[in-house]
């Protein structure tokens, strides 16, 4: 049985899927949404996102990521150096 906590994040993730008018995907290796051949991460953590994270989208072929917590400075220059496209609580950085 799914923990409290994995339901939420579940939850959150299915949400911004719906924002990005996407479908829900998720589950371990896959992207959290997709939409065509667009392919999105959410990121439901407390921290910001750092660099090592847009490194492994890049080789997962992620091409936005949604974070609700923001991004390192690092980790916005990667982004950008991939075509990543970045979103903190839904608006586009």
């Amino acid at each position: 049985m799914a923990s409290r906590k994995h339901k939420k994040a579940q939850r959150y993730e299915k949400q911004k899927a719906k924002k990005h008018r996407a479908q829900h995907v998720g589950g371990p290796g896959k992207p959290d949404y997709q939409r065509g051949n667009v392919k999105g991460e959410v990121k439901n953590w407390k921290r910001p996102v750092d660099s090592g994270v847009i490194r492994q989208a890049k080789e997962k072929s992620i091409k936005e990521i949604e974070s609700m917590s923001g991004f390192t400075g690092p980790a916005i220059e990667t982004a950008k150096k991939y075509g990543i496209k970045l979103f903190q609580r839904g608006k586009k950085l």
